[in-house]
C-alpha cells in the first residue's frame, strides 16, 4: 500500500473504532511492509489485537494492539480524545510488560509517546498528511521494529536536577530581596505545584504556562492575577472561562504572591516548559535542599522528607481505610449478585415444572408474575450494585494523593481517585 493510497482510504472513512480499528492498523502494516499480528505470531504469545490486561485500577481491559518489547497500542474512533486513550493505555502499562511505546490514534493521527524507564518522554503527532514524509514513514517503521532508536536522550535525573537548580535559584533571589522566608517558602511551594498541576491536566489547558506568558508583558500584574488563582483554586470555582477544581489541603489558603520582575518570570517560564510530570519528586527534593546554603535552609525549614516516610502517614490514615471500606462494598455486591442467581434459579425451575405440566390460566399467570417480580428484583439489584461503586468511587474522588518534597517540608494535595 502507498501513502496516498492510505491517506485516501483512511480520509474518507467514516468507520467507527470497533469497526474500524483492526484493518487501520493492517493497512498500516502493509503501508511500513511489516507482518501483521496473525503473520508473525499466529498464537498471539507476542503479537496480538486484543491483548487482555488489568488495570492499575484492579479491573480488566484489553488493549487493542500490543506487541512485546515495543509497544502497546489503544484506538478511538475519529476525533475522539486521545488524551483517554492515553490515560487508558497507561493503566494497562504493567500488564503489558511495560513497552518502551505507548501509541494512540483516532484513525486521522497517530500520537507515539516514549515511556523508557529513566527518561524523559517525548511525544510525536504524526497527522494522515505526515506519512507523505518518509522521514515520519521511518519513525513508525522504527516503532515496530526499532523502537530503541526512539529513546529520548534527556533522562529523568538530569531534567529533575536542571528543575531543582533553576527554582533553588529562584528562591535564593527572594530571600536576597529581603522577602520574610516563611513567605517565601509558601509562595515556592504554590508555585512548584501548579508546575505540576499544570502538566498533568489539574489545571487545564495549561492555564499556569499560560498566565506565566501574559505575565511576561507585566510583571506588576502578576501577584494580583496569581492572588485569583490561589484563591479559586482553594475553594474551586471558576477562573475567567476555565474551571478550577477544589485544592484542599491548606496550600492555597493563604494566597499572598511576592513581587516578580521581569527576570524571575523568564526564569519562571523556562520551568513551566520542563515536563514536570517527568520530574523525579524523590530527587528534586534533595537536590533543592542541597541547592540551598545552610542558613538559607534552615530559615526556609527545606528538609526533605522521602516518599517512603510519607507514605507511613497516608497508608493508616488514607489508603488502609478505603481498602477495608471497598472490601465491605464488595461483600455487599456479591451479596447482590448471590440474590440475582437465586431469582434467577428460580425463574428457570418454575419454567421447567411449567414445560412437563398442562398449564392453566391461572398457573401461567404465576410464572408470569414470578418471572416479572424476578426481572423487576434484578434490575433493582444490579442498579444498587452500580450505585455501590459509583458512590464509592465518587467519594475517592477526593483522595489522590500528589506527594511533592517541597521547601518547608512535605505538602499533600487530595484530589481524584486512589
Amino acid at each position: 500500500m502507498t501513502p496516498e493510497q492510505f491517506i485516501a482510504k483512511w480520509q474518507i472513512s467514516t468507520l467507527k473504532e470497533r469497526s474500524g480499528s483492526q484493518e487501520h492498523f493492517i493497512d498500516l502494516c502493509r503501508l511500513l511492509n511489516e507482518p501483521t499480528p496473525a503473520e508473525i505470531d499466529p498464537v498471539g504469545a507476542c503479537y496480538c489485537f486484543e491483548r487482555g490486561a488489568k488495570k492499575t485500577t484492579g479491573s480488566d481491559g484489553w488493549a487493542d494492539v500490543w506487541k512485546r518489547n515495543c509497544f502497546g497500542w489503544e484506538y478511538k474512533g475519529k476525533r475522539k480524545n486521545l488524551n483517554e486513550a492515553f490515560v487508558q493505555l497507561h493503566r494497562y502499562a504493567p500488564a503489558l510488560e511495560n513497552p518502551p511505546l505507548l501509541i494512540v490514534s483516532d484513525m486521522e493521527q497517530i500520537i507515539i509517546h516514549t515511556a523508557f524507564n529513566g527518561t524523559v518522554s517525548k511525544e510525536y503527532v504524526l497527522q494522515l498528511d505526515d506519512l507523505r514524509n518518509p522521514d515520519n514513514l521511518r519513525l513508525l517503521k522504527w516503532a515496530f521494529s526499532e523502537p530503541e532508536r526512539l529513546r529520548p536522550t534527556l533522562t529523568t535525573a538530569a531534567l529533575t536536577e536542571t528543575a531543582a537548580r533553576q527554582f533553588g535559584e529562584l528562591a535564593h533571589t527572594l530571600c536576597e530581596r529581603g522577602h520574610d522566608t516563611q513567605q517565601v517558602a509558601h509562595f515556592c511551594q504554590q508555585i512548584l505545584f501548579c508546575f505540576f498541576a499544570d502538566d498533568i491536566g489539574l489545571l487545564t489547558n495549561h492555564l499556569f504556562s499560560q498566565l506565566l506568558d501574559a505575565g511576561q508583558k507585566r510583571p506588576d500584574n502578576l501577584p494580583q492575577t496569581f492572588t485569583s488563582l490561589f484563591n479559586t483554586m482553594a475553594t474551586g470555582g471558576l477562573f475567567g472561562t476555565e474551571e478550577i477544581d477544589w485544592f484542599n489541603g491548606g496550600l492555597f489558603d493563604a494566597a499572598a504572591p511576592l513581587p516578580l520582575t521581569g527576570t524571575d518570570v523568564q526564569t519562571l517560564r523556562k520551568l513551566a516548559q520542563l515536563n514536570w510530570s517527568d520530574i523525579e519528586p524523590s530527587i528534586f527534593g534533595t537536590l533543592f535542599e542541597r541547592g540551598l546554603d545552610p542558613n538559607q535552609r534552615e530559615q526556609l525549614g527545606a528538609h526533605y522528607t522521602d516518599a517512603a516516610s510519607i507514605m507511613r502517614l497516608v497508608n493508616p490514615v488514607v489508603l488502609d481505610p478505603l481498602r477495608e471500606e471497598w472490601r465491605v462494598q464488595q461483600l455487599a455486591i456479591a451479596k447482590l449478585v448471590d440474590k440475582i442467581a437465586a431469582l434467577k434459579s428460580k425463574v428457570n425451575k418454575a419454567i421447567a415444572v411449567a414445560s412437563t405440566t398442562t398449564l392453566t390460566t391461572e398457573s401461567a399467570e404465576g410464572i408470569r408474575i414470578v418471572r416479572e417480580k424476578a426481572r423487576n428484583a434484578e434490575t433493582a439489584a444490579k442498579r444498587k450494585s452500580k450505585n455501590t461503586v459509583v458512590i464509592f468511587s465518587f467519594g475517592c474522588k477526593s483522595f489522590e494523593c500528589l506527594i511533592l518534597p517541597v521547601v518547608q517540608g512535605t505538602f499533600y494535595y487530595w484530589h481524584c481517585a486512589v
